[in-house]
C-alpha cells in the first residue's frame, strides 16, 4: 500500500509542475502577441520606421520570453 501512495504522490507532483508551467506560459504568450500586434500597427502607420520597430519588437519579445523561462525554472525549484 505504501508503494501505491508513493507513486500517486509522485504523479500528482509532476502534474502540478506541468500545470504551473502552463499557467506561467500564458502571460508571456499574451505579451508576445501584444508586442507583435503593436509593431504591425506601428509599421502600418509609418512604414519608414519598420527597421527600428522590428529591432524594438525583438527586444520586447526577448524580455517577454524571459518570463516564460523564469516560470520554467521556478517549476523545477519549487
Amino acid at each position: 500500500m505504501s508503494n501505491l501512495a508513493q507513486v500517486t504522490g509522485e504523479i500528482s507532483e509532476l502534474n502540478f509542475g506541468a500545470i504551473g508551467y502552463g499557467l506561467a506560459a500564458i502571460g508571456p504568450g499574451i505579451g508576445v502577441g501584444i508586442v507583435v500586434g503593436k509593431t504591425i500597427e506601428g509599421t502600418a502607420r509609418q512604414p519608414e520606421l519598420a527597421g527600428q520597430l522590428r529591432t524594438i519588437m525583438f527586444l520586447g519579445i526577448a524580455f517577454t520570453e524571459a518570463l516564460a523561462l523564469i516560470g520554467l525554472v521556478a517549476g523545477f525549484i519549487f
